[in-house]
């Protein structure tokens, strides 16, 4: 291997740099040149004469005016008027708004910009001086606002407004050739990587790509394992195909139609997809597909009712009292753990047809929030002992009707979960009182010791995999589609995927804490009942429809196969031609012709700024495949990935995503002497596939 510093002193990469003038420039006079900058890429057309809206944007009004194609918009701006254009999930960093206008000479400085927030929020007023804009000799002054003009903060934004912030006449404005210039590259970073195929390799369990959700088609997304699960799961009638939705939407029965859970077992053998089956625990089922707990007739005025059911209360009072629920069977049946093994039974007695369809089931779902989600028939909360003991009746259940069965608990919601119960919560963590009857040992690593003890004392094991849920608690970086994607949200998006691994990170939400939670469920596993697997049953960064959502997304799977954990399972499933749903392409087919991540994880050193790699090898050592993350929004990477000790590299290629819904693009990369050296842009995923002439050695994986 070549010494870092050797390597990084030599890293020269050239990068057109582009200069952005300043404010001071483009207000040095009728003279100066503001157009410079429009020179640079448009990375975000809006109006043109050309072709009209750009695709994607809308026309909001409000003044008089007319906008076709083949020429240039024309508004009336008597009376203040004024030009919304919107465009609803616009996102990024941008370095600057260029514009063509033409008015009369009589109006002056009459002109204004803003951009506005999808409720109508100005980020600021920036008035489009004389001073400010380049004459041409169509009678056309060509402007350019800087970036830091527009949106000082760097907040989200929906909407562009242009308007006459003074009185003028009723003689047409022409505007022309509107859009959004590309923020400037800042100079190449260098970044040097080494993968040591000579170091033991950990193998990559193919079910960390697996997604949550019943409904949807994940099968384009590469998905390898899909979960029956979230809060309707643990109401399931597997009779009846009936579920309560629990505080989500007004504890409204649902279902009674539909191919239900057999029907998603049966889609995911069709498509060689593996089944986590979420089997309820709680004791309560949804009796029918129509009643719901906390009726208005009966229980009077509520502070929300279902939109379509107005009948059906949320169980708050309007003066923001919970509501004392009736008895569980006006919505609900007992569930036993007997009614659990006839349903595990049954689904085997399928299997002796079309093989095995379940290839793990969960002990339901977030046991420690069953006095919020369905306090409408459990609204006591979850104590160590409540879980320990239906952990041991239904999972005793379900080894009884399956032996071979991969059991999997107790899909803890998150961070106070693993280390408190729903008593201690209830009462307050600083007292924790339910803890500090059980030794004052957090509830993960007391309920691991118990089981591994059971298993002394019986014979039998309840416990194959250790499952619970990560989602970041950091504010504005949110869950699916949501989160804040402003420049410092998506930073911070990005940076809080360093609780899964970084022992020296301090969580920036109101934990506050260093949580390295992969290293520790490995540690209270080893500590309390060693050989058992570890998934993450339910996780998400938010932002999926953004850059910063794909990186995260991106960074996360690359650790699941790093700490070698066993399943892990997407919340709910990325939105179709995403950036998460390309960064589980990257892992899964990042070529379109079945290319992947392979099956060995392999170390790798480095040496560089918000840049990460993932290295995989086949277990024949014929083939590496990297997994290139570059976090900065503005400065490429110079990238040289040191491959010396895997073997000779025969054909590089490399596979680069900078967002968009078209997915990865081919990007040159040169190999010499072990050295791969390629040049990322901002804000990519970039994929290296690297065939290799010969093992180095004949060891096993």
């Amino acid at each position: 291997m070549r010494t870092n510093a050797a390597i990084i002193a030599t890293l020269a990469v050239a990068v057109g740099q582009i200069s952005c003038p300043t404010r001071a420039t483009i207000s040095s006079g009728a003279g100066a040149d503001p157009a410079g900058a429009q020179r640079q890429a448009m990375a975000e057309a809006v109006l043109d004469s050309e072709g009209g809206l750009a695709p994607g944007w809308m026309d909001f009004g409000y003044c008089p005016h007319k906008i076709a194609k083949g020429k240039p918009a024309e508004l009336d701006l008597s009376n203040y008027g004024g030009l919304i254009l919107a465009r609803p999930g616009l996102s990024g960093h941008f370095g600057g708004l260029a514009f063509r206008y033409r008015a009369p000479d009589s109006f002056g400085d009459f002109l204004e910009v803003k951009l506005q927030t999808g409720a109508g929020k100005a980020l600021a007023r920036v008035p489009v001086e004389r001073s400010r804009a380049k004459r041409l000799g169509d009678g056309f002054h060509e402007v350019w606002l800087p970036w830091a003009d527009l949106n000082p903060r760097g907040e989200p934004f929906k909407r562009i407004m242009f308007f006459a912030h003074r009185p003028v006449g009723h003689e047409l404005v022409q505007l022309d050739r509107v859009g959004f210039t590309a923020a400037p590259l800042e100079p190449a970073r260098p970044a040097y990587f080494a993968i040591d195929c000579r170091a033991a390799a950990r193998a990559i369990s193919p079910l960390i790509y697996g997604v949550g959700g019943s409904d949807g088609s994940p099968w384009s997304l590469g998905a390898t394992a899909r979960r029956w699960g979230g809060n309707p799961t643990t109401r399931y009638n597997w009779q009846l195909n009936t579920w309560n939705v629990g505080n989500d939407w007004f504890f409204r029965n649902a279902g009674g139609k539909g191919p239900g859970y057999d029907g998603f077992l049966q889609e995911n053998l069709e498509h060689g997809v593996k089944s986590a089956l979420t089997v309820p625990m709680l004791g309560w089922v949804a009796k029918d597909a129509t009643s719901y707990s906390f009726p208005v007739s009966t229980f009077g005025p509520q502070q929300a009712t279902g939109w379509d059911l107005p009948d059906a209360g949320n169980g708050v009072s309007r003066g923001g009292k919970p509501l004392t629920p009736g008895p569980p069977t006006s919505t609900s049946v007992p569930s036993t753990p007997e009614s659990i093994e006839r349903w595990v039974r049954e689904i085997r007695e399928k299997d002796r047809k079309r093989g095995r369809s379940v290839s793990e089931y969960i002990l339901d779902n977030e046991p420690t929030l069953w006095n919020k989600t369905h306090r409408d028939v459990h609204p006591e909360p979850t104590g160590y002992d409540e879980l320990l003991e239906k952990t041991i009746a239904y999972a005793s259940a379900i080894r009884r009707a399956d032996p071979d069965a991969a059991i999997a608990g107790p899909a803890e919601w998150g961070w106070l979960g693993y280390h408190h119960s729903a008593k201690d919560v209830a009462a307050g963590v600083w007292l924790h009182p339910d803890r500090r009857l059980h030794g004052n040992v957090p509830l993960i690593p007391w309920y691991l010791h118990k089981l591994r003890e059971h298993e002394r004392k019986t014979g039998t094991r309840l416990l194959d995999v250790l499952d619970v849920h990560f989602y970041p608690m950091a504010k504005g970086v949110g869950i699916g589609k949501r989160g804040e994607t402003d420049p410092a949200t998506a930073a911070l998006r990005i940076r809080s995927t360093r609780s899964l691994w970084d022992p020296s990170y301090v969580d920036e939400s109101w934990i506050g804490e260093r949580m390295r939670v992969l290293p520790l469920l490995s540690q209270w596993v080893n500590e309390n009942y060693p050989g058992l697997g570890i998934s993450i049953g339910e996780w998400n960064f938010g932002a999926e429809t953004h850059m910063s959502g794909g990186l995260a997304t991106a960074e996360a799977l690359g650790r699941y196969g790093q700490a070698g954990l066993d399943s892990a399972y997407y919340w709910t499933q990325p939105a179709d031609r995403s950036p998460a749903f390309w960064a589980f392409r990257a892992y899964r087919n990042f070529d379109g012709d079945g290319g992947r991540f392979l099956d060995w994880s392999l170390p790798v050193q480095s040496e560089g700024s918000h840049v990460s790699l993932f290295a995989s090898r086949d277990a024949g050592r014929s083939r590496v495949v990297a997994v290139l993350l570059n976090f900065a929004p503005l400065s490429p990477v110079a990238a040289q990935v040191d491959v010396e000790a895997c073997g000779e590299v025969t054909s590089a290629r490399a596979f680069t995503y900078a967002g968009g819904k078209d997915g990865f693009k081919k990007l040159e990369v040169v190999e010499a002497h072990g050295i791969v050296s390629a040049t990322v842009a901002p804000y990519t995923i970039t994929v290296l596939d690297l065939p290799l002439a010969a093992a180095t050695d004949s060891r096993s994986p």
